[in-house]
């Protein structure tokens, strides 16, 4: 027996995705219900940019491309209807004042992500939008190949929705005590969606050594990284990395971690190698040396290693060089300066881990891409299902495209339901 809708659209998850898609179904006057299993909306977005909300970026779509992986070309319909101008749009009709920072990177004026989120969830519902807190979706209805509405758990028990268009904005498993589980997988998978294996992304790595204690907490600022997988060369990045007590982390880590964490669920082995000097070549580097040397010839060599590196690294660095650090910088020979100049430019050590989803910023893989039109974000399966955000098979570095891409996705849903 079919039943009446109780809505035209029912979205899954209240975040960012779920947020403008719901926006935009009310805009194209749709009866919209929002269900949430959480008590407030986007506790995920709450956290994004350390508390400080990135919204988006400026760079133009050819960039954005670079950035995102695996299928970035799936992504031209959605971000051709909705990009970063109209996203800071919304926010500044909501009266949400933004700052452009470095990197292209938009924040917040107010550098409050609660700020952001308290705008959207205005937006939509000034827009029309009904939520309905507290209640976790158990199950897809689908009849003939149709979605038919969602299976509810709430505080009065299990219930029946009716709605011949939902949309799933699930988010991945990335910070699970956001409400990000997993939900969304297991809902596509039972409507027959295929799915691509899904690890943390943008998380830091674990790496093999006995100095990483002694490091922990110092920055290393323009540096450059290469990430290496059965020995060859896979990616490098220049920027800034933190050392932890389990290994490093930091923007440049983060945005090598996609790679690492495949490879090493593939077995592969994965190792990290850091230029601490990368403005200077091997020679130039051993020209400065030779200099500084001879400038300071009775100067005790780890001393003179303070002109070369920031103190918490000096200890581990002239153990890992076999250095004496007593030795007066006038006595250091030529095979001395010869492996300092080596580790200065490859301080490389394995990677055999990674943190877990509870550490990572987003979800690498997802439902595959080949199976949503992307035009629409409609199903190719089953009728009135739509995908939207980080339950996509679709990931991005970090600096705002991936709350592009929430947007971005979960407007084009909401405008073609």
């Amino acid at each position: 027996m079919k039943h009446l809708p109780d809505y035209d659209v029912i979205i899954i998850g209240a975040g960012a995705s779920g947020l403008l898609a719901a926006i935009s179904a009310c805009r194209n006057g749709k009866k919209v219900l929002v269900v949430e299993k959480n008590a407030r909306v986007a506790r995920k977005l709450m956290i994004t940019g350390k508390g400080r909300c990135n919204i988006t970026n400026s760079d133009d779509v050819g960039e954005y491309m670079n950035n995102i992986y695996p299928e970035p070309r799936f992504l031209y319909p959605a971000f051709k209807t909705f990009f970063s101008s109209d996203i800071l749009s919304i926010l500044d009709e909501a009266g949400v004042d933004v700052v452009l920072e470095r990197g292209g990177r938009y924040f917040p004026a107010s550098g409050k992500a609660v700020d952001v989120v308290d705008a959207l969830v205005a937006v939509a519902r000034q827009s029309g939008a009904k939520f309905k807190f507290s209640t976790s979706v158990t199950d897809i209805i689908v009849d003939e190949a149709s979605v038919a509405g969602v299976k509810v758990h709430d505080e009065k028990g299990l219930a029946q929705l009716y709605a011949d268009k939902v949309i799933v904005c699930t988010g991945g498993c990335s910070y699970p005590l956001t409400g990000s589980t997993g939900d969304g997988y297991v809902f596509a998978q039972k409507c027959g969606h295929s799915l691509s294996a899904t690890l943390p992304a943008l998380v830091p790595l674990v790496g093999k050594d006995n100095f990483f204690s002694r490091l922990n907490g110092l920055t290393l600022k323009n540096i450059s990284a290469s990430l290496w997988i059965d020995g060859k060369k896979a990616r490098e990045e220049f920027g800034e990395l933190l050392f932890t007590d389990f290994g490093v982390s930091g923007p440049v880590v983060l945005t090598l971690s996609r790679w690492a964490v495949i490879a090493l669920h593939e077995k592969r082995k994965v190792h990290l190698a850091i230029d601490l000097k990368p403005a200077l070549d091997e020679k130039k580097l051993d020209t400065r040396i030779i200099r500084d040397l001879g400038s300071n010839g009775k100067m005790k060599l780890k001393a003179l290693f303070r002109q070369w590196l920031p103190m918490q690294m000096i200890p581990v660095f002239v153990e890992l060089a076999n250095l004496d650090g007593e030795k007066l910088a006038s006595q250091v020979l030529g095979e001395d300066r010869r492996r300092i100049v080596s580790l200065m430019k490859d301080f490389s050590f394995d990677i055999v881990g990674h943190r877990d989803f509870n550490e990572a910023i987003i979800t690498c893989g997802g439902v595959q891409v080949g199976e949503v039109n992307q035009k629409t974000m409609e199903s190719k399966l089953v009728k009135g299902l739509y995908f939207a955000g980080e339950v996509l098979d679709v990931d991005a570095n970090t600096g705002g495209y991936n709350l592009q891409i929430a947007f971005s996705t979960g407007w084009l849903a909401g405008m073609n339901v």
